[in-house]
């Protein structure tokens, strides 16, 4: 053998890292359905039609804080301390940073470790044996190089667990974002209904005053005004629970800005009712901009890379070790050339049987991967239902505040009218009763119809993505 030729045990070495290979599968995005269009999207015909109100452009969803085109500066105010005070975002911020340091963990898995040790002994024993010294100090290496891909598979399923979180923590804030818009017009709408029954008990306390005064003059009936004071107290009591549900959408509201319900108000303030027109783009854009469709994809991939973590288990794990150090019986002549200690080695460990156990452990990550890839397809149909509904009720919603406002006047007019009649004496008290009943009903329908607008807008942005979109690689 010529003495420029490499030892066998090197060349071995040599071929093993140069034959490195993955035992993981190549991963691709699992198949989806994807539409050409909305089936229940309005057309801008529909949209005119009934009334659509556009806040701002609708270039700025894509990119702006998407809650800022309801027009309502409150609202902006406390969207802007959400992930900020939030508890659930702050949990997904820390699992995020969790999830970056496994990452950093797991490529660190790559490269070699080193450490340094030192040591001293003194020994010695009874009689005639004599005391010894003894120092140490050595430098070691330890490497395992990645023939079969495994710590490359370990990296990228932390990678795309990072990913994951990532979305998770998108999706979070939207949540977060989502349900404190949800609160807060519906402590509007309660505010407005308030309002409106604050005038209604205000004008059956004038219909009550009317009522006796016709039954001291002994042209009204005991019922009638028996009738009127009934009438009265529900209205009351329709004003202690609209009471009641202010307080708890306003506790509501605190605890999503993170703040105690004792340390947190909300006065009352005009309610904007304000529908913004939301473009719904293409349905193939959504798999991009849902942080839960992209949470779920990434962990397809990450349960991609568990498979080849457990093939590389097949194939036999080699280790390199080296170090080099002095040793020497005095602590002054501890670094001297002729005391110096080095080592090389090259172990081999290969499993020759387990009774199926790595078989197992394989078939098992795969079934965890065909799980992960059913999950996505779920959610991603769950997604696209998720904005077919919000489209259909958008639509619907709009033709019905256009319908409810027409029975609210009329209804209104008969109220009116039937008030007159009745002090003419044309008509009995019940009838009376019966249509102001029917007006504060048709009121509130109202009310509760431009409510549902708004956050079924806010359930349309959400099942669209929010504000969020995939960042470019």
């Amino acid at each position: 053998m010529s003495k420029y030729a490499p030892h066998p045990r090197y060349s071995l070495i040599a071929l093993a890292l140069l034959t490195a290979c993955s035992v993981t599968p190549t991963y691709k995005t699992p198949d989806t359905p994807q539409p050409a269009a909305y089936k229940e999207a309005a057309s801008d015909a529909d949209k005119a039609a009934a009334g659509w109100t556009a806040a701002a452009p609708a270039d700025t969803l894509e990119r702006g804080p998407w809650w800022q085109l309801f027009g309502d500066p409150i609202l902006n105010q406390l969207a802007e301390t959400i992930e900020v005070n939030n508890q659930n975002v702050a949990a997904a911020v820390a699992s995020y940073a969790q999830a970056r340091a496994l990452v950093a963990e797991q490529r660190a898995s790559l490269f070699p470790s080193v450490d340094l040790n030192g040591s001293a002994t003194r020994s010695g024993g009874g009689g005639n044996t004599p005391t010894t010294s003894q120092y140490r100090a050595n430098i070691g290496a330890s490497w395992e190089p990645d023939v079969w891909g495994k710590l490359r598979a370990s990296v990228g399923n932390a990678n795309a667990s990072l990913q994951a979180s990532a979305a998770d923590l998108a999706a979070a804030r939207l949540s977060a974002q989502g349900e404190l818009a949800t609160n807060y017009f519906s402590l509007r709408q309660t505010d407005a209904e308030k309002a409106l029954l604050d005038a209604t008990v205000e004008g059956y306390e004038r219909v009550l005053q009317i009522t006796q005064n016709r039954f001291d003059a002994g042209i009204a009936a005991k019922s009638d005004l028996l009738q009127a004071q009934t009438q009265l107290a529900s209205a009351r009591i329709d004003q202690i629970t609209l009471v009641r549900q202010r307080a708890t959408l306003e506790h509501a509201i605190a605890v999503l800005l993170g703040k105690a319900a004792s340390d947190f108000t909300l006065a009352p303030a005009e309610w904007k009712v304000v529908v913004p027109d939301i473009p719904t783009g293409v349905p193939s854009t959504l798999l991009q901009r849902r942080p839960d469709i992209a949470a779920a994809e990434r962990r397809v991939a990450a349960a991609n890379e568990q498979i080849g973590i457990a093939r590389s288990a097949y194939f036999p794990s080699l280790n390199l070790t080296g170090s080099y150090g002095y040793g020497a019986a005095s602590a002054g002549g501890l670094f001297n050339a002729s005391n110096n200690l080095w080592s090389l080695g090259l172990s081999a460990a290969q499993t020759l049987f387990d009774a199926g156990a790595t078989k197992a452990r394989v078939s098992g990550a795969e079934a965890a991967r065909d799980q992960a890839i059913a999950n996505y397809r779920q959610t991603v149909l769950t997604a696209f239902a998720d904005v077919e509904n919000q489209l259909a009720a958008t639509r619907t919603l709009a033709q019905q505040q256009d319908l409810r406002k027409a029975a609210s006047e009329a209804a209104d007019q008969v109220e009116v009218q039937m008030l007159n009649r009745y002090r003419a004496g044309q008509v009995s008290y019940s009838d009376v009763v019966t249509a102001q009943q029917t007006a504060l009903t048709a009121r509130r329908a109202l009310v509760q119809a431009q409510s549902d607008r708004q956050t079924t807008a806010i359930a349309l942005i959400q099942s669209l993505g929010g504000g969020w979109h995939a960042a470019s690689n």
